[in-house]
């Protein structure tokens, strides 16, 4: 099953080096956040990733250009023509296709725009700057009992972001809306699964995932829910930065299930 990441906002919140690079690609312990989500996949047996970029898209492709660099020893023998040894090969299972889905399209249209990548097959969909140790089995088991068009996995965080109204007993979405200052409600934190079908809920690029197609399939009654209660942080602000960096080199990081 593959894995589609989206990887081409602007992460305006995060300028202090978001103006270098994409934010997927800020380190958390010297690693892209971008890295720490797919090793977690990984972790679970899904191999296979498609990555939308959008701004600075190239500093993705050239990571993964030269990804044996980045991990592995090596030797460059300028006296035999500039050949390049690679020792110790740091290598990963993973095929990963990266798609430029252009600088300012929406969340919906980056899906669009990879369809063809995906064919007819269910996939999974999560964002390229949020870790957790959402349990993949039991979301796919979740989606695959209830039937639905898309299951997304809710969060209860404090903070800043819009809320989801929740029918507990059929586990459905029934709706979306902006979070109260009393509110406790549950978050859409990504770690999706979604049938091919989606698609065909994202008009074009400037469809944003999160608004039309998901409150359509609200109203159809086709927004399965899986309820995280362990750990999950979105790196949105220097601060979230520096408590998953905390979490790293303390060597507990709740999102760190390979060895």
């Amino acid at each position: 099953m593959k894995v589609v990441i989206l990887a081409g906002g602007l992460g305006t919140r995060i300028s202090e080096e978001s103006h270098l690079k994409p934010k997927p690609m800020i380190e958390i312990g010297e690693r892209p956040i971008l890295w720490h989500i797919m090793k977690y996949y990984s972790a679970y047996g899904f191999h296979e990733f498609i990555i939308c970029c959008g701004y600075k898209g190239y500093v993705i492709k050239e990571y993964f250009a030269d990804y044996y660099l980045h991990g592995s020893d090596v030797t460059f023998d300028f006296t035999n023509g500039g050949n390049m040894i690679v020792h110790s090969n740091a290598s990963e299972p993973w095929k990963v296709t990266v798609v430029d889905t252009g600088l300012n399209t929406q969340t919906g249209g980056r899906i669009k725009r990879i369809q063809k990548y995906i064919g007819e097959e269910p996939f999974m969909l999560t964002y390229g700057d949020g870790v957790g140790n959402v349990d993949l089995n039991a979301l796919l088991a979740e989606h695959k009992e209830r039937g639905n068009m898309a299951t997304l996995t809710a969060v209860q965080p404090s903070g800043r972001y819009g809320v989801l109204d929740l029918d507990e007993n059929k586990n459905l979405v029934v709706g979306f809306r902006e979070k109260a200052q009393e509110d406790t409600n549950w978050i859409n934190a990504g770690f999706m699964m979604l049938e091919p079908g989606v698609f065909d809920y994202i008009d074009g690029d400037s469809t944003a995932f999160e608004r039309e197609p998901l409150e359509r399939m609200t109203q159809g009654g086709k927004l399965g829910v899986y309820k995280h209660y362990g750990y999950w942080q979105c790196m949105d602000t220097q601060r979230d930065k520096g408590a998953l960096e905390h979490y790293w080199n303390s060597g507990q990081a709740p999102w760190k299930v390979w060895v």
